[in-house]
């Protein structure tokens, strides 16, 4: 049994039911359990190990990344696809995407997690689909478990390519029977449904455009047949999404997705920028649930899923900052920022505050994702915490307001970051990996990758 006691914090959010955030706070933590919270006066003095952060660090809960594709940042900025919308996005992509390696792909996750918790992020869910060159999820999920992220893996699948109507190439394209069975080995290795589980695995065909209907319901049932296993997928991201849906099925978006079950409160889908008020009713009466990634929507000019209405409707929202090829960045906090602008884009500077922006990057991500044991620094959650400073630049002038101040001013990087009571970042410094010989080996590969 070991204990932590961070105290003298200048502004506590909680995030809890009363939404408290309390000066002077402290937190402590026994084991990978938060067992008490308050003001460090109410608080005891000892513990094995005390953070004292001296009245200069807001401290929030750990933030949740409901959607991305880590391995993306190989391919970042890739000139062809800097100006175009999605479909034509995937089709320069895809050839390059053909030649990862599993040494690519564990290097990729690695670096992709260290950016996302480096920004606040302690929980991640990464949807990968490609599985090239003998690569397997068990190369990223190695990966995850040496870096220490809470981790939520998901054996995404293509199987319908072009000789069949779907978009990715032939050449990326699975067997449907082999996915199925990989997605039962990959469950029955690997998934851990207890409460605070640092790995869970989620069953993620790719989307309407590159799975059959077959796969999407066998998906499901799979997926059902065992506790915890969640379904996500892509959905009603771009206007073309609509309409292959419609030529294809005969079927919205959203009809499309009850249609072969994947509705209710073990599913979520990532973008639904263009999901009808009839879905967006359909996916609050169940619980069903939305990955907003607005930074990546906005680069491919897709549009802006329309969170506001979703939330007032009882979906469920978290954030996501998609793949590093279409956002180009794996900053977590930097999405709730822009998460709230592009809600006020029409022209509401009340359509999004930045306490439900962090809200929506919390607590919002928890519920997404299935769990009630992260989202909030509370007694019996997991101890998942962040601190960022605030005597810094981009904070100067904001210290009467810190909480807002993360998202209204320059995204900051954390000062430390607890994840399960571990300390991963330690005055900001990632402690688990060494940066620069990772990116210089990330760097390498994607140079290899894309010159190939």
């Amino acid at each position: 049994m070991s204990t932590l006691l961070v105290s003298h914090i200048h502004t506590l959010a909680t995030m809890d039911a009363f939404r408290r955030e309390i000066h002077d706070g402290a937190i402590f933590v026994r084991d990978n359990v938060i067992e008490q919270v308050g003001t460090t006066a109410d608080l005891p003095s000892t513990a094995d190990e005390v953070l004292d952060l001296q009245g200069r660090h807001v401290v929030i809960p750990g933030l949740v990344n409901t959607h991305h594709h880590l391995y993306q940042s190989l391919t970042r900025v890739i000139r062809p696809a800097q100006d175009v919308e999605l479909f034509d996005w995937l089709v320069t992509l895809y050839p390059i995407w053909a030649n990862l390696t599993a040494e690519a792909m564990q290097v990729s996750t690695q670096l992709g997690l260290a950016e996302l918790i480096m920004s606040g992020c302690t929980t991640a869910s990464d949807h990968h689909y490609i599985f090239p060159n003998d690569c397997t999820l068990d190369d990223q999920i190695e990966a995850a478990q040496a870096i220490g992220m809470r981790f939520h893996a998901s054996r995404g699948s293509m199987s319908v390519g072009e000789s069949k109507g779907g978009l990715p190439p032939d050449r990326v394209v699975e067997d449907e029977a082999f996915i199925l069975k990989d997605s039962q080995r990959l469950i029955e290795t690997y998934h851990d449904n207890s409460r605070y589980s640092m790995m869970r695995i989620t069953l993620a065909p790719c989307s309407p455009f590159s799975v059959s209907v077959d796969l999407m319901r066998e998906s499901a049932a799979l997926a059902r047949s065992y506790a915890g296993v969640r379904l996500h997928t892509h959905l009603a991201e771009t206007e073309g999404d609509v309409a292959y849906s419609l030529e294809q099925f005969g079927l919205a978006p959203g009809d499309y997705a009850e249609d072969v079950g994947w509705v209710g409160e073990d599913v979520w889908h990532a973008h639904c920028v263009c999901l009808s008020d009839d879905a967006v009713h359909k996916f609050g009466r169940t619980g069903t649930g939305v990955a907003h990634c607005p930074s990546s929507n906005l680069r491919l000019g897709s549009g802006i899923a329309r969170v506001r209405f979703m939330r007032e409707q009882g979906v469920p929202v978290g954030l996501g900052v998609d793949g590093s090829a279409s956002n180009d960045s794996g900053h977590l906090l930097a999405e709730a920022r822009i998460a709230l602008l592009a809600a006020r884009a029409g022209r509401d500077p009340a359509g999004m505050t930045a306490r439900e922006a962090l809200e929506i990057g919390t607590l919002g991500g928890a519920r997404v994702l299935g769990r009630d044991d992260i989202g909030s620094i509370e007694v019996g959650k997991a101890a998942d915490f962040v601190a960022y400073r605030m005597d810094t630049l981009a904070m100067a002038g904001a210290w009467h307001d810190p909480v807002v101040a993360l998202v209204f001013c320059t995204p900051p990087n954390v000062e430390y970051s607890v994840i399960n009571g571990r300390m991963v970042v330690r005055e900001g410094q990632l402690a688990t990996v060494d940066l620069m010989p990772l990116i210089e080996r990330h760097n390498r590969l994607s140079l290899a990758l894309v010159n190939d």
